[in-house]
């Protein structure tokens, strides 16, 4: 696949489009460690970045490629990594370094089966470690869920955007069938605004006083004022960037929730529920942080029932718990590992659960 931007939609893999669309988004660097299913992206990108003269480094580890990135976010680049599951668990620390440092790190995580190395099959089971976090201390990352191939690539540029904006590391959550699927996409131009990164960004003091990015706060009530504004942003990202799809809930009795790749399989199981008359509709959650809650509140006020669908043994059902906060009950309809359940499975579980 060529470097360009086009209106005519092109065949290609998930994994591809990820890449093609960061380096649309003017992504100036990339370091990243090959683990199946996403080693396409860093494939792909040894050869584009070198092409445009951008910065690629095939690092000898995770854990030195998510340092990398800080390093190069210090200086305003726009950079990223991407991997998978146990290998993003290595770079947790370095996450939290990079939240606490407000660095627009973006990293890209194509979810496959766990805990540990698990299997390459795809999975939703890395829910909690995107947006729970598995550093230390009080932060939070912006996490994006695409569920198509069409969605990597848009989601990807708004990581981007998001990364920046806010100053704030940035997780495009995708799995592994997103990531080797092939669906028609369009490059597009990236549609967000530059970002001015002058006023903090190490670009060398000539000129100007020194500037100094660091995480350590050796008194405790700097460190409580810190965390404090640090969480002021979070409201802000909450108030401003909370985005999800809505099908079919005005009148639905029963709302399914589900994320990524499986929600598909939703659309068409909720078509499924209202061919025999039972009210179904689906809250697709696009932005897993920040998480539509006061959304799935209002919808709590007139649904009978929430069943939330997920390839995991039960992880975003605690947040839509959350949400309702007992209005109404919630159902867990879930597969561990592998190709989501299929409408027809889905269906049949929702008329048990009914």
């Amino acid at each position: 696949m060529t470097q360009c931007m086009t209106d005519k939609k092109v065949l290609t893999k998930g994994n591809y489009a990820i890449a093609q669309a960061a380096i649309l988004a003017g992504c100036e660097c990339y370091f990243g460690y090959p683990i199946t299913p996403q080693s396409e992206i860093g494939e792909y990108m040894s050869g584009k970045m070198q092409e445009l003269n951008r910065g690629y480094v095939s690092a000898e580890s995770e854990l030195a490629a998510i340092n990398m990135v800080i390093g190069a976010c210090s200086t305003g680049a726009k950079a990223m990594t991407s991997s998978s599951s146990c290998a993003v668990s290595l770079m947790q620390e370095g996450l939290s370094y990079a939240t606490s440092d407000q660095l627009p790190v973006v990293l890209v995580s194509v979810m496959r089966g766990g805990p540990g190395l698990g299997n390459i099959y795809p999975s939703q089971g890395d829910y909690f470690q995107s947006t729970k976090g598995g550093g230390n201390g009080d932060y939070k990352l912006i996490v994006l869920a695409p569920s198509t191939v069409q969605e990597c690539v848009d989601l990807t540029y708004k990581a981007f955007y998001l990364a920046h904006k806010y100053r704030n590391p940035t997780v495009l959550l995708a799995d592994g069938l997103l990531g080797q699927m092939m669906e028609p996409v369009e490059f597009k131009e990236y549609p967000y605004p530059e970002i001015d990164n002058s006023i903090w960004a190490l670009t060398g003091a000539k000129g100007r006083d020194g500037r100094v990015i660091r995480s350590y706060a050796p008194l405790a009530e700097d460190q409580c004022v810190f965390l404090e504004k640090l969480y002021q942003k979070y409201k802000t990202i909450e108030e401003n960037e909370t985005e999800w799809e809505e099908i079919g809930t005005e009148d639905a009795d029963v709302i399914l929730v589900s994320f990524g790749s499986t929600s598909r399989n939703v659309k068409t199981a909720v078509k499924m529920c209202r061919e025999k008359g039972i009210k179904a509709g689906l809250l697709r959650p696009i932005t897993l942080y920040p998480f539509p809650n006061n959304r799935l509140k209002e919808l709590a006020k007139k649904a009978k029932k929430f069943i939330v669908v997920e390839v995991n043994m039960g992880q975003m059902v605690n947040d839509v718990k959350l949400a309702v906060n007992g209005e109404v009950p919630v159902e867990l309809i879930h597969k561990p590992v592998g190709a989501p359940p299929a409408p027809e499975e889905i269906l049949e579980k929702i008329e048990e659960l009914l």
